[in-house]
């Protein structure tokens, strides 16, 4: 199976990517967390996009916040799916990340997630590699069908708690 690599443009973004890391781990995905930076290390960046497929590695999830241009640098020298993850970091409360990280050019997509949501770049993930996979599509299946149980459950929980009021 294709690993992911999850790229984060300063240090400061473990936090927030973390919760990537656990989503991956569930699926029992394979990963790589590497700080590359576009603008301190863009030699790295470029290398390390370049040589991702041969690597291995079937998805990137680009983590960057204030002009966050990881993802879209990293986008711009490869042909995997790169999902942006914009990270709150500056008095703009992400937005300055998430207009750098959605505002791409024709022919450099970028999927973009929500500002801080890890979780659901790490999802996006699970499901580009789905694709191709269908012992990982079961469990993807699975997990949806566990988030429904939990809302209903939680439905009934508060269906009785205002039928006592």
């Amino acid at each position: 199976m294709k690993k992911v690599a999850i790229l984060m443009g300063s240090d400061s973004d473990l936090p927030i990517v973390e919760e990537a890391v656990r989503t991956l781990k569930s699926f029992d995905i394979g990963f790589e967390v590497r700080v590359i930076s576009a603008h301190r290390t863009p030699k790295a960046a470029e290398t390390f996009s370049k040589k991702a497929y041969e690597n291995n590695f079937g998805v990137i999830i680009a983590a960057a916040g204030k002009a966050a241009h990881l993802a879209g640098a990293v986008a711009a020298n490869t042909t995997l799916p790169v999902i942006g993850l914009p990270i709150k970091s500056s008095t703009l409360d992400g937005l300055d990340a998430l207009l750098s990280t959605v505002q791409m050019p024709a022919g450099v997509p970028v999927a973009t997630v929500a500002i801080n949501g890890a979780k659901n770049a790490a999802l996006l993930a699970v499901q580009i590699l789905a694709l191709a996979d269908e012992k990982l599509s079961d469990k993807l299946k699975e997990f949806k069908e566990n988030l429904e149980a939990e809302v209903l459950a939680k439905d009934k929980e508060i269906e009785s708690k205002i039928n006592n009021l």
